[in-house]
């Protein structure tokens, strides 16, 4: 089982996925790889969604997740504070062979799944700077940047720095888009129109 370290930044993009890639491209960014992620979370059968914040139902969550032709249990620790900034991440993943038999065996212990989240990322990089554009199926269009592997950041502050002075046309009002938050707030209030 992997454990890894991790703190991100996550923006929403202000521009088509197209646009931003074009922007980039300017500034001198290379693309470095194209992949999809499907990431279906399931939550304790008994968790009542409707009498929960978002936030906590989302630590709960297990994830099975396919990039590619990997396919593993996702498991994340956030600590956010009150600003709604993630302060550190943990990630625990765990290699499964088989999706449905995945899906089959967190129904058997008492989880269901709450809802899918499927991303084509396209990811570019510049001088040890790693961009993920995300576009979410029915979503947003996010950037992701994590600190991780990253030489010369240490902490979301300097990153945030940085990512300000490419001057590219995100939302600088929120760093830490959170798209499993956004995405299950959209399956409950469809639960309560529907």
């Amino acid at each position: 089982m992997g454990n890894i370290n991790s703190n991100e930044i996550t923006v929403k993009v202000n521009v088509s996925i197209k646009e931003m890639q074009e922007i980039l491209i300017d500034k001198g960014f290379k693309l470095s790889d194209e992949f999809t992620c499907e990431d279906n979370y399931f939550i304790p059968s008994n968790l009542d969604i409707k009498k929960k914040e978002i936030r906590d139902i989302i630590k709960k969550a297990i994830i099975i997740r396919k990039v590619r032709n990997d396919k593993v249990l996702v498991f994340k620790k956030k600590n956010i504070n009150e600003n709604g900034d993630i302060v550190e991440q943990e990630k625990f993943e765990c290699d499964i062979l088989d999706i449905d038999k995945a899906k089959k065996f967190l129904e058997a212990i008492g989880y269901k799944s709450i809802m899918n989240i499927f991303e084509k990322d396209i990811c570019y990089s510049k001088d040890g700077l790693g961009l993920a554009l995300k576009n979410i199926k029915n979503g947003d269009n996010l950037m992701e940047v994590e600190t991780r592997n990253i030489e010369g950041f240490r902490n979301t502050k300097e990153l945030k720095e940085k990512l300000l002075k490419l001057n590219l046309p995100i939302d600088t009002n929120n760093f830490f888009v959170k798209k499993a938050e956004v995405e299950l707030e959209k399956v409950i209030l469809g639960e309560n129109n529907g």
